[in-house]
């Protein structure tokens, strides 16, 4: 079953996207496209997560993580690792490995990387994100940098596609200055919403296909 998911993820991952359109109609607005996004003046910052899926006791998860209370826009939200793209970086992939390693203090060399979601415009962070989806048989242990990671969210792959965590709520949307109903996924009693949401969302339609 563990290799039947990892090679349809793989597959899945190699042709067109099913995208976000369909979570976002949940929400009654539309984000920048990418193309616009990216010919801003000047253009975003460019980042990079991982969303790992790994088995745990016969059991595929995948890993969050909730990020401490700081002064900043993504204070307190749940995220897969992940964080900006630094200069020395050669690419977006090196970006997400080092800042998994980093944050999660797992080694990533036995990490089966089996492609990228769609890219994740961040209006409040000008951040451009760009998703990648790794498949590892063993990994850990789990050393959490705890100015980075408020704790780690070790959730069940199943979990994940369940219908019944979609559900709504009132949130206050920076970009829209006030607070609207938004689409967000109840994970192990956290909310999960914005960008991070999206990219479950697509991971959710690529696994139901």
């Amino acid at each position: 079953m563990n290799s039947a998911i990892k090679e349809r993820l793989r597959t899945g991952l190699k042709h067109a996207l099913p995208g976000h359109d369909r979570f976002l109609e949940l929400s009654g607005y539309k984000r920048l496209d990418i193309e616009r996004a990216r010919a801003q003046d000047p253009p975003p910052r460019e980042s990079a997560v991982l969303a790992l899926i790994y088995p745990k006791a016969e059991v595929l998860h995948a890993l969050l993580m909730l990020r401490p209370t700081y002064d900043g826009v993504h204070s307190a939200q749940v995220s897969f690792p992940g964080g900006k793209r630094e200069v020395e970086d050669p690419s977006l992939l090196h970006t997400a490995l080092r800042e998994f390693q980093e944050e999660t203090g797992a080694e990533t060399s036995k990490v089966d990387v089996l492609g990228a979601l769609s890219p994740v415009y961040i209006p409040p962070s000008r951040m451009l994100v760009t998703p990648f989806v790794g498949y590892a048989e063993r990994i850990g242990p789990w050393i959490p940098d705890p100015t980075e990671v408020a704790r780690l969210i070790e959730v069940p792959l199943s979990t994940l596609l369940r219908a019944d965590i979609l559900k709504r709520k009132q949130q206050y949307i920076q970009v829209m200055g006030g607070s609207v109903e938004i689409p967000y996924f109840d994970v192990d009693g956290e909310t999960v919403w914005g960008a991070t949401a999206l990219m479950i969302a697509e991971l959710r339609e690529l696994l139901s296909e």
